[in-house]
């Protein structure tokens, strides 16, 4: 059976993510200078694997993130089940020190293995992973894409990991992100391995904002 490669990274720096602010899945931002920077310096480590297709979030920000590529004629599409967790009401806004609670409260029940617990408006860590197996199965059915670019975002990428590597969301926190960080996996005989892990080498001469190395 080949084995498949599948690149997976979080988008690139918005001005959002400069703030310290939650986006989720209903703040459709652009890049800011800092997020194409490091979406030119992830071009320029990898544009040299043959990329066979190009798979995003429908919200621009990831789009975005791997334009250079696409600038290539590589294939792509936008798929919504690779879009961002929901985090309800607390989106796009400067978070209450009431927010932070409601925050601590969330993490403590996924990390207890209650996957379907959220916030008002929100989405659970359950309702995310459904919507990414259907995404993933559709993305590995096709058959002749063995070199596949995913850019998702943070949250997201936790979720997803964990989900393809078949471990339990309460330990979803172990897969660390930041901008532009690359997990690649390799597939074959129906399993997933890791052979890097939030690499942001690519990324060591881009100057960060404290605020955009929070991760939610």
């Amino acid at each position: 059976m080949t084995t498949k490669h599948i690149y997976i990274i979080r988008h690139g720096e918005t001005d959002f993510n400069k703030k310290g602010y939650v986006q989720g899945n209903s703040v459709d931002s652009n890049l800011n200078e800092t997020g194409i920077e490091q979406s030119i310096a992830f071009f320029n480590k990898y544009k040299n694997i043959a990329f066979d297709k190009i798979y995003t979030s429908s919200l621009k920000r990831t789009l975005q993130s791997v334009q250079p590529f696409i600038n290539l004629n590589i294939p792509f599409e936008q798929l919504s089940g690779l879009n961002e967790i929901s985090w309800g009401e607390k989106e796009g806004r400067p978070l209450t020190p009431q927010d932070d609670l409601n925050h601590e409260k969330l993490l403590s029940e996924w990390n207890s293995g209650n996957y379907n617990y959220k916030l008002e408006g929100a989405e659970s860590p359950h309702e995310v992973s459904q919507r990414q197996r259907l995404a993933m199965h559709y993305i590995l059915s096709n058959q002749d894409e063995n070199n596949i670019l995913i850019c998702t975002h943070g949250r997201a990428m936790k979720i997803l990991v964990s989900t393809l590597m078949e471990e339990p969301l309460m330990d979803m926190d172990q897969y660390e992100h930041s901008n532009l960080a690359l997990y690649h996996l390799a597939y074959s005989n129906k399993k997933f391995r890791i052979i890097q892990a939030n690499d942001i080498r690519h990324l060591s001469h881009i100057t960060v904002n404290e605020n955009a190395k929070k991760t939610y």
